[in-house]
């Protein structure tokens, strides 16, 4: 089938592409600063190299490659791992740009926990009267992190959509290799998401086209993590969204006031 063989292709794309990002974040000293992103990396490496060998391994217990119980096993263990991860890029990514701004850091951090919460809380309670008595554990058991899944998903949409906004109006001065990140993992991130609604929408049957992109995407954003990404990324400042001295003045200093409010504010709450 041309699109197995594709999302095989893209999936061996992204298996190198994500190694070479490791390599690349250990030789250039970059790790000790995206510690959470090339934790993240770590831990996907090995997974796609263990998913990679099941989908093309035969003879499995309950059926072939991804049919198999193993590679089931697999998924369902490892999809909590990725959403944790998830969650913490996203946190490590906000805190990087307002990394000069401990106020509006520790609020917009808060505020995050608090919808990752809500979010999957409401999705895992619209999933129970959906869950029958008879249905299998280990059906249950994915029904209940697909549930999450959303939850964290929508969560982390807006949120990541939220600090595209702040960048997008606000002239803050960052290393190009956080404007870069920013950049690449709304794409990885937005199109992962995409996936999972595309997929509860059009259903089942649309998985191998789904798959597809997701895989292509995937890889993309893998190269260009290990192409952009560099040590001379750090000491370039860049600013986003360009303003007129005195209007990128005038806007500083609002977000100066605004952040020393706050952290005012947290002092008295402690």
């Amino acid at each position: 089938m041309p699109s197995a063989a594709l999302v095989s292709f893209f999936q061996v794309v992204t298996l190198l592409g994500s190694g070479l990002t490791v390599v690349k974040l250990l030789t250039s000293g970059l790790y000790r600063r995206y510690r959470i992103f090339f934790a993240y990396f770590i831990f996907r490496v090995p997974y796609t190299v263990a998913a990679l060998i099941l989908t093309h391994t035969t003879g499995l217990r309950g059926g072939n490659g991804t049919n198999s119980n193993l590679f089931f096993f697999l998924f369902v263990c490892s999809e909590p791992i990725f959403l944790l991860f998830y969650i913490l890029v996203v946190i490590e990514l906000y805190g990087l740009v307002l990394e000069q701004y401990k106020g509006l850091n520790t609020l917009g951090r808060w505020a995050m926990y608090a919808s990752v919460v809500i979010a999957v809380t409401v999705s895992v309670l619209t999933l129970l009267p959906k869950i029958a008595p008879s249905t299998p554990e280990p059906s249950k058991r994915l029904m209940y992190e697909i549930a999450a899944e959303r939850g964290v998903d929508l969560s982390l949409v807006i949120f990541i959509l939220l600090i595209v906004l702040f960048l997008s109006r606000y002239p803050v001065p960052l290393s190009r290799n956080v404007v870069v990140h920013t950049g690449i993992y709304s794409v990885f991130f937005l199109s992962n998401t995409l996936v999972l609604l595309l997929r509860t929408v059009l259903g089942w049957h649309a998985s191998d086209l789904i798959n597809l992109c997701f895989t292509a995407l995937a890889a993309g954003c893998a190269v260009a993590w290990w192409l952009l990404l560099s040590a001379k990324g750090e000491a370039v400042q860049v600013s986003v969204t360009p303003f007129s001295a005195g209007s990128e003045e005038r806007i500083l200093q609002q977000l100066d006031s605004l952040n020393a409010t706050l952290l005012r504010v947290s002092r008295k709450s402690v």
